[in-house]
């Protein structure tokens, strides 16, 4: 699982071009980082790809930081894993500082560049049909990643009570609204009683 060095600006390149489909976010570009990154590439392990996601989601700030996990990982596996020494660390380093360039800059850009349009031209009708139709864009793009990571355990007999979780989950911020904060917090303290 090594990624020879001149192949950095390919993983550039495959992560500035997700980064114009990451309509609500990076996260919602999880199942193609998955397909080039565990499938295409072989870089990362599926256990790798998916503690990536887990950890930059259990800690704060920006949902954006499993890029750089997942950039991190794919350095750490091309110096040779962590026995690697100072040359996997450093090749670890290149890589957040890739895949974060790579995820950040192009949308950084289109961004700032299109909200000030957006800004100016705010009454025309195609603007306004544009924000509206990206709503359920940005909501299967989010379905697609909770699926690969559900699908991930491979074990539904055993998760049931993660799916339950997941569908009353649902419902509650769908009928309510309970600040968010709770609903994590519940869901931490059942994981923590063991119950799913």
């Amino acid at each position: 699982m090594s990624v020879p060095a001149d192949l950095w600006w390919s993983l550039f390149v495959h992560f500035a071009s997700l980064s114009l489909l990451a309509v609500g976010g990076a996260i919602t570009t999880a199942p193609d980082m998955h397909r080039y990154l565990v499938g295409q590439q072989g870089w990362l392990s599926d256990a790798q790809f998916t503690s990536s996601i887990a950890l930059s989601q259990a800690a704060p700030g920006p949902n954006v930081l499993f890029v750089a996990l997942l950039g991190w990982n794919v350095g750490l596996n091309a110096g040779g894993g962590p026995a690697g020494g100072a040359m996997a660390w450093g090749m670890a380093l290149i890589g957040v500082a890739v895949a974060m360039a790579g995820i950040m800059l192009p949308s950084s850009v289109l961004t700032y560049t299109a909200t000030r349009w957006a800004h100016r031209n705010r009454e025309l009708r195609a603007v306004r049909a544009f924000k509206t139709g990206m709503a359920p864009v940005v909501i299967a793009l989010l379905i697609a990643t909770g699926w690969l990571l559900t699908v991930a355990h491979n074990q539904p007999a055993r998760d049931w009570p993660l799916w339950l979780l997941t569908a009353v989950t649902t419902m509650v911020v769908w009928k309510t609204r309970l600040h968010m904060l709770w609903l994590i917090g519940t869901g931490a303290l059942l994981g923590a009683l063991g119950w799913v």
